[in-house]
């Protein structure tokens, strides 16, 4: 019986990521970016005077993302970008995204949700997960891990964030 309910879990699991990936990742990013907010810092060019500084709706996280790299002629330049520390109801998740030859290389954690046992557990879980099909998908539009939804929302915004730096 421990099998059977085990499996209908995994099969569950996978169904929603099929799901998800078949409706397209767009929807999920949207959702991600509108649940999050974001911050947008930079200058204005249309109604305002140029060179006001215009403000987006913060999320709360105090950190902001740092860039090293190098600029190329077009496209993503190459270097490691930190994203911004996201913060989620079992704590703060935070990437750098590593490009080199115009694609992402590598995405390593910094920070990952640590508020009790069970939300290490998933974090750890998810985040090679994650890892591996931002690095497939050369993009933050991924599906959702089941079951780590805080830990995948704040992970894919904080790749965003540094990917948005990389010029993706």
């Amino acid at each position: 019986m421990r099998t059977r309910a085990t499996l209908t879990g995994i099969f569950a699991s996978v169904s929603v990521l099929v799901i998800g990936w078949q409706f397209g990742a767009a929807a999920i990013s949207t959702a991600t970016s509108a649940s999050h907010g974001t911050t947008t810092t930079g200058t204005s060019t249309g109604a305002a005077p140029a060179g006001t500084p215009t403000t987006g709706a913060s999320n709360g996280s105090a950190s902001t993302g740092t860039t090293t790299g190098t600029t190329a002629a077009a496209g993503p330049k190459d270097g490691s970008y930190t994203g911004t520390s996201e913060s989620t109801q079992f704590g703060n998740v935070q990437v750098k995204v590593v490009v080199a030859g115009g694609k992402i290389t590598d995405v390593q954690s910094l920070q990952l949700t640590d508020s009790g046992g069970r939300s290490v557990q998933i974090s750890n879980y998810a985040a090679p997960i994650l890892r591996s099909e931002v690095i497939k998908a050369q993009s933050a539009k991924v599906s959702n891990v089941s079951g780590a939804t805080y830990t995948t929302d704040g992970y894919l915004s904080s790749v965003q964030s540094a990917l948005d730096q990389a010029g993706f």
